[in-house]
């Protein structure tokens, strides 16, 4: 039974022959360097997407207020308009 990666698809032997080709090609010393730059390059992705996230839904709960306040206002004035029509229907 061959254990894959999840995340690539790939087994273990070939996890281990990128892991030597990266070895070869880059020596012991930048690989370490290399995977703190990658960790920065993914946080930074992560959290401009979470920006992302947060200012869409920032934006829909302000579209969904409007409609609220939109509404709101229009009750308000057909209310208005029924009260001012039961003023007049009254003096007279």
């Amino acid at each position: 039974m061959s254990h894959t990666f999840l995340l690539f698809n790939i087994s273990g032997g070939e996890f281990i022959l990128v892991a030597l080709i990266f070895l070869v090609l880059f020596g012991p010393k930048q690989i370490p360097t290399m995977a703190r730059s990658a960790a920065k390059v993914i946080k930074q992705v992560r959290n401009a997407t979470n920006d992302i996230k947060r200012e869409i839904m920032d934006s829909a709960e302000d579209q969904k207020l409007t409609e609220v306040k939109k509404t709101i206002e229009e009750g308000r004035d057909a209310f208005k308009e029924v009260t001012d029509s039961i003023k007049r229907g009254t003096k007279i």
